[in-house]
């Protein structure tokens, strides 16, 4: 969805009745409160009854979903109690928050830098001497993984928005991350989703490793009318996640890798523009959130080959409020998302929580919203939404990245502040 408030115009579309039914409400409401569960599980009444859609707003677009609770699932409510820190203030324009396997947080930031901070938000070094970034738009440096083997070996891999001729593309850099001397040693360039166009729009991007030390990349479909045609293309690197090596390379097992004309590093394409990756900690299985257009962010599971339908299906529209395309919703060979939000979350980073120190948050998943400026969170029964609640929304700030370590939620948002969530 809309991912700088800046950029796009926003559209955002929104009596009291009888004594007696406020007096039933009312009673609902003592009921509901009565009756909370503890175990995760979207909340009930003692008559059965959940509680509703977290969502209330009128939607964009009157499309049906594909499937009951693909959108709009009952509501949920967090029952342990937790506290919410805010250990950062004014600290920018973080991009991504990153766990190292040391304990410490690594922040990037749009302008070309990162920075180390600990678990309590105290700043520890800013790191310098990257690559020159684009930070044009939603360009800059975006997100940052550490090796599987980090604490040998010091590599980190960031992407950014590079300048290339007359225009733009996102690169993919690595290097070894220098904390006494402040700086990011011998960087070198590994990948690059080509063409380059020329926009300061939808870069993407996640980086995230498999469990075989491979690397995932999201990129977007760079917005403009000549890049969104190319999500559907094996051509190009645009609007697509790819899975490489640690040098760049094709991973092995790749699905396009013997397809003529096929770019080898492709795993899965159809993408609008993905901020949003994480591995689910029990199946394994890759999932994804992107931005719709105006309504229609997704909520994916990834898997080789498969095309997730940008822009010939969508649950969006665009944002003059015409229709995208030929207003098609699904088409045979693409796939539909898990889940769709309709006005927008404009989801960005994301993390399952890997803990039981709130019980019932266990494998669910946290996604960071911008123009939605709360946390979702999201709870998963075979590979559906059950539940969905809305954190941290008294906070009134855009939601850039999440991230988990060791029981805790760490969250960077525009405003420039980090947020540690964690049990009482």
């Amino acid at each position: 969805m809309l991912e700088q408030s800046s950029l796009f115009l926003r559209f955002n579309i929104e009596n009291m009745k009888q004594l007696p039914v406020l007096f039933l409400l009312a009673g609902s409401a003592i009921l509901l409160n009565a009756c909370i569960q503890s175990n995760g599980n979207p909340v009930t009444t003692t008559d059965g009854d959940q509680l509703p859609p977290v969502e209330t707003r009128k939607a964009n677009a009157d499309y049906k979903p594909a499937f009951t609770g693909q959108t709009r699932i009952s509501g949920a409510k967090t029952t342990t109690a937790y506290k919410v820190d805010k250990i950062g203030d004014k600290l920018g324009q973080p991009w991504a928050v990153v766990p190292l396997p040391d304990g410490q947080l690594l922040l990037t930031f749009k302008k070309g830098y990162m920075q180390i901070h600990t678990t309590d938000g105290a700043l520890v070094k800013k790191i310098t001497g990257f690559p020159q970034v684009d930070d044009k738009g939603q360009g800059g440096m975006l997100d940052v993984t550490p090796d599987p083997a980090y604490s040998t070996n010091k590599t980190i891999y960031w992407s950014y928005s590079e300048t290339s001729g007359n225009g733009n593309l996102m690169a993919v850099a690595k290097g070894q991350l220098n904390e006494k001397n402040g700086t990011v040693d011998n960087p070198v360039v590994i990948f690059r989703a080509t063409p380059a166009l020329k926009s300061v729009l939808h870069f993407g991007s996640r980086l995230l490793f498999d469990k075989s030390g491979y690397l995932f990349v999201s990129t977007g479909e760079r917005s403009i009318s000549e890049g969104r045609a190319q999500a559907q293309l094996l051509s190009s690197g645009l609007g697509k996640i790819f899975r490489i090596t640690k040098d760049g390379k094709p991973a092995p097992g790749n699905p396009f890798a013997k397809q003529a004309g096929a770019i080898p590093e492709i795993y899965a394409y159809g993408i609008r523009n993905c901020q949003s990756l994480d591995i689910h900690p029990v199946t394994g299985d890759l999932w994804e959130a992107e931005f719709g257009p105006r309504g229609g962010d997704e909520l994916n599971i990834i898997k080789a080959g498969k095309n997730y339908g940008w822009p010939v299906i969508t649950y969006g529209i665009e944002y003059s409020g015409q229709q995208v395309g030929e207003a098609l919703q699904q088409k045979a060979g693409m796939e539909q998302p898990v889940y769709y939000w309709d006005p927008t979350l404009s989801p960005s980073g994301m993390t399952f929580y890997k803990s039981k120190d709130i019980p019932e948050w266990e494998n669910n998943l946290f996604i960071g919203g911008l123009s939605g400026q709360h946390i979702a969170r999201l709870i998963i029964k075979n590979n559906k939404i059950t539940g969905e609640e809305r954190l941290l929304v008294d906070k009134n700030e855009r939601f850039r990245d999440v991230a988990f370590y060791k029981g805790m939620l760490f969250a960077v948002t525009d405003g420039g502040s980090l947020y540690r969530v964690s049990k009482k």
